[in-house]
């Protein structure tokens, strides 16, 4: 028989071979195609590198880089050589000769066809799992980093006492070095058996031994190297249980041990580890025995043991232990569970009051004054306005707001005041003709701050602004205006060379600009002009004659983007929000750190509880890490990304975090201490949505500590339905200046509502300080109320504001013709024991189409108004007047810019013409109505060409924001809804 070794023999047939010239261009092109590969590789590595490197990160590439470089070529390497040298041990071992059967003829032709290419063979098979055992272990990097770098937690857990870095940072890492070894074992035992049925190690159907002595004791060693794998599997599960996830009627992915895992699992679990141990050693030694007979009867025993005491043994535990006394065998590991949940998400410090629901104070006068001092009440709400800041401020059909405005805080006169705020960002949409030089050269930038009082609008229902016009000016004094980086700016920009850029326009005519920052990738170097126009799949970048000496390109301008690139490990906020600091617009970024490893502590889904009714009815909002389940959860970053550079500054927020240490450890620089942050910028940090989201979703269930009530369910809530939309998602929480009872002042807060599980009525009112630079900045208050009473919640009083007659009169007016109603922001304020409901309400009508506050409802006890202004209603509910001055401002026309007094004697008239028309639409008298809108709108248009006059002698560049023009003023339809 011939040597398992030898190759096939015979005679060589000639076949005819290309021409010379056709081997040349073959080769040409394969030669181009490769380079043609490795360059565009080459492209993508370089563009990277430059990014980060004009960023001032190149730290955080380099070592994300060497990580995963490293751990591609340990991990191949080392699955290269498993599966290799199993491969080469089971051929060095196969048998000289081979039984003469119909099987062995018919392997002898695979054997002599593979001969000549074995080397090649094992190489391509080595390097084939090498290459994908690398790329997996890549990925691995960040469970990599934290188990090397990890920092202590400082606290145990209560089933093993081992430090929650632990489960955090070390168990992740062994599980994967444990997944590994699987995977290594299997291919290897693969490889190795497939190699011995090859060369006759292994036999089917011929005659004698179906193994040689060789191949048992080889393909042994494997399987004990399994079992043995899984004896340490066996181990590491027993830690696993602490957090493990399981199915249990107190709560949702509830996370930790409980009696049956604790009283049979557990103890199965370290029976079944000295099991899979005993095993592995009968396998190993039939290295001597050379008999497969104990390590089968092994082997079974331990499939039996598991079957048994991993699975039957638990099932009889629960049913017979656990259900019949079921709330006295889970109390103490719900009480884990309860303390280990709220410590995990910052919750723990919870302060829950008993709130009666009702107020205590007869004196209506007293009441009255009371709402003044307990809350600044927005009316401008940020996600209803956006379409009016648009129809008002944007100049220019190239600029654009978000849809969803931000909540800010501002001094004016030494007195703080919540802001609408907005930046008039680039909309390439609108752009008069879009072409590769107009969108990536001329049109580069926004320009400008608007904002606005948040308690406030003028007799027209248009937003007080404080900062508007173009070139922005107002009460935010003097500020670098150019927005190159913003949330619509989502392509890139060249900026910089002989292309002039348009900055802004005014009555003068366009001006133009060209980039001074130094922020961006230099093009000027033909090599970075021809990897981005490779990464970009743009040629023209390469040939183009916009380009040139100072031309640089901008790209990843979304602030959110430039902190996830900068900063990979965090978990960013749904929703960046600007601010002027120092004169300067900085975008401010919350950023979370979070580990799916806190022992005991209740899993949640971010995407899912960070969705409410803006996530799901507005794109531009954001949800957080859609699937990304977590059971801890920091915001342990602020982070800003500057308008005009795009420079990108990280600040350590929570001083405390260890899962942020552990960052900080392995990316070090990066993250600036908390002491760096400004004064200035302090003013305007705040507390994040998304956070304060996830928090109340956890206290539905977790305001409980005491775990037979949290067994029962007694007392679960839920966070209610908007009742302003038709969405079906839960009520965002609102920002608001507030005081609650326990507190001597007004504070920013972040404030909710929560309703019974299954009904609407009120359960609760959560809020939290979101003032950064206050004491008591990240504390959350509960107001619960008595589950005696029934006291109305949000839906119960929406349906109240439709259902009575004299408030769905009105509405049905103002709903007339094409006119559409938008309810806004329904806020809720504790005052004197019971809850005041304040909701502007909007009215889009005629050719307007952006919305307008016509409206205030207000409710309070038994009391409902819905008046013209919100001081009316507050009057009208309370059944008094407040002793204190409201803001000029509110509920009056705003006063001209200049003293022009044929502005004013204009503005006046337009006033008289619109309360008749107000008088005429609540009697119903349409002729009167539309008499009363034509002075209104000949008024408005006397005031717009005084007031344009006005400017021009003055040498102004634009309308004054307060300005009234024919296209921001209420048509018929705006203010009534008829046509």
């Amino acid at each position: 028989m011939p040597d398992r070794g030898g190759g096939p023999t015979g005679p060589r047939i000639r076949v005819g071979r290309p021409s010379r010239r056709v081997r040349t261009l073959l080769m040409t092109l394969g030669v181009l195609a490769v380079l043609g590969m490795a360059f565009t590789m080459f492209a993508g590595f370089w563009t990277d590198w430059l990014w980060y490197r004009s960023v001032h990160y190149s730290s955080v590439f380099t070592t994300t880089l060497w990580t995963k470089i490293g751990l591609f070529f340990v991990f191949g390497l080392l699955m290269a050589l498993a599966v290799g040298l199993n491969i080469w041990l089971a051929h060095r071992l196969r048998p000289p000769l081979s039984a003469m059967s119909m099987e062995q003829q018919s392997l002898d032709r695979y054997r002599m066809g593979i001969a000549p290419y074995k080397r090649w063979l094992l190489l391509a098979i080595t390097s084939l799992v090498g290459l994908i055992a690398g790329a997996s272990a890549s990925s691995q990097w960040r469970t990599w980093l934290m188990w090397v770098n990890g920092v202590p937690f400082h606290q145990k857990d209560p089933q093993f006492h081992l430090d929650v870095s632990f489960y955090a940072f070390d168990l992740p890492w062994y599980r994967f070095l444990l997944g590994f070894g699987f995977a290594a074992t299997i291919l290897a035992l693969i490889a190795a058996a497939l190699t011995h049925y090859l060369y006759g190690g292994l036999r089917i159907t011929s005659p004698g031994a179906r193994a040689t002595a060789a191949a048992t004791g080889h393909l042994s060693v494997l399987l004990g190297v399994f079992v043995a794998l899984k004896a340490v599997a066996y181990w590491l599960d027993r830690y696993g249980l602490a957090v493990k996830s399981s199915d249990f009627k107190a709560t949702d992915n509830w996370t930790g041990l409980r009696y049956v895992d604790a009283n049979a699992y557990l103890p199965a679990k370290t029976i079944l580890f000295c099991i899979a141990v005993i095993c592995a050693l009968l396998f190993f030694a039939t290295l001597w025995r050379r008999t497969w007979q104990l390590p089968v009867i092994g082997f079974g025993l331990m499939v039996l043991s598991a079957i048994l005491i991993g699975g039957l043994y638990p099932a009889i535990v629960q049913k017979f232990q656990v259900q019949p006394n079921e709330q006295a065998k889970e109390a103490p590991y719900v009480q884990k569970n309860l303390k280990a949940t709220r410590e995990a998400y910052g919750i723990d410090g919870t302060k829950v009051s008993d709130y009666s629901g009702t107020s205590k104070t007869q004196d209506k006068a007293t009441l009255r004054d009371d709402v003044d001092s307990t809350a600044s009440i927005r009316i401008l709400d940020p996600n209803i306005v956006s379409p009016t800041f648009q129809q008002l401020q944007q100049i220019r059909n190239y600029y654009a707001f978000p849809t969803n405005l931000d909540v800010d805080r501002y001094t004016k006169d030494g007195k703080v005041q919540d802001t609408v705020i907005g930046l008039r960002e680039l909309n390439l949409n609108g752009i008069p003709k879009n072409n590769w030089i107009n969108d990536h050269f001329r049109y580069t930038h926004g320009y400008g701050v608007v904002a606005a009082k948040g308690t406030a609008a003028d007799a027209n229902g248009q937003p007080v602004f404080t900062e508007s016009d173009l070139p922005s000016r107002g009460d935010l004094g003097t500020y670098e205006q150019q927005v190159y980086y913003g949330e619509k700016t989502t392509t890139y920009s060249i900026v910089g060379g002989p292309q002039k850029e348009i900055d802004y326009s005014d009555d003068s005519g366009e001006k133009t600009t060209s980039y001074k920052g130094k922020s961006g990738v230099n093009l000027a170097n033909p090599i970075n002009r021809a990897a981005y126009a490779v990464a970009f799949s743009e040629p023209q970048i390469l040939y183009s004659g916009a380009i040139g000496e100072g031309s640089r390109i901008l790209y990843n301008r979304t602030p959110k983007e430039r902190v996830e690139a900068v900063a990979p490990w965090l978990t960013i906020d749904g929703d960046a929000y600007p601010a002027v600091v120092d004169g300067r617009i900085q975008w401010i970024v919350d950023a979370y750190t979070t580990t799916n490893g806190y022992p005991y502590a209740s899993r949640t889904t971010l995407g899912d509880t960070t969705a409410d009714s803006l996530t799901a009815t507005n794109n531009s909002r954001a949800v957080v890490a859609q699937q990304n389940q977590v059971n801890y959860i920091r915001n342990s970053v602020k982070a800003t990304v500057d308008a005009y550079t795009g420079q990108v500054k990280l600040y350590q927020w929570d001083t405390q975090d260890p899962v942020l240490k552990t960052w900080m450890k392995a990316f070090p620089g990066t993250v600036e201490p908390k002491s760096a942050i400004s004064k200035s910028l302090l003013s305007h940090l705040r507390y994040p949505q998304d956070l304060f989201k996830v928090q109340r979703e956890l206290l539905t269930r977790y305001h409980v500590t005491n775990p037979t009530t949290f067994l029962t369910g007694s007392e679960v809530w839920q966070v209610p339905d908007d009742p302003t939309n038709k969405s079906g998602n839960a009520v965002p929480p609102y920002y608001l200046s507030m005081k609650m009872p326990d507190q001597a002042a007004q504070a920013f807060s972040l404030t909710t509502t929560f309703t019974p599980n299954g009904r609407d009525n009120l359960s609760a009112f959560m809020s939290v300080d979101a003032q950064a630079d206050s004491s008591d900045y990240g504390r959350i208050r509960i107001l619960k109320l008595p589950t005696s009473t029934t006291v109305d919640g949000p839906k119960q009083v929406q349906s109240q504001f439709n259902s009575e007659q004299d408030i769905a009169e009105s509405i049905k007016l103002l709903k007339g013709g094409d006119s559409d109603i938008e309810y806004g922001n329904l806020l809720t304020v504790p005052l004197d024991g019971g809850l005041l409901y304040v909701e502007p309400v909007y009215v889009r009508g005629g050719g307007l189409k952006y919305p307008l506050l016509r409206k205030v409802l207000v409710s309070y006890g038994d009391k409902t108004a819905f008046e013209d202004t919100l001081d009316q209603a507050l009057n009208k509910v309370f059944g008094a007047e407040s002793s204190t001055t409201p803001p000029p401002d509110q509920g009056t026309t705003p006063p001209p810019t200049s003293g022009n007094p044929t502005v004013q004697q204009a503005l006046g008239d337009a006033q008289k013409a619109f309360d008749a028309g107000q008088k005429a639409l609540q009697k119903g008298d349409w002729k009167a109505y539309g008499e009363a809108q034509k002075d209104l709108e000949d008024a408005l248009k006397r005031a717009e060409e005084a007031q344009s006059k006005a400017d021009k002698t003055a040498g102004g560049s634009g309308k004054s924001s307060s300005s009234p023009s024919p296209s921001g003023s209420p048509s018929p339809s705006a203010g009534s809804g008829s046509g």
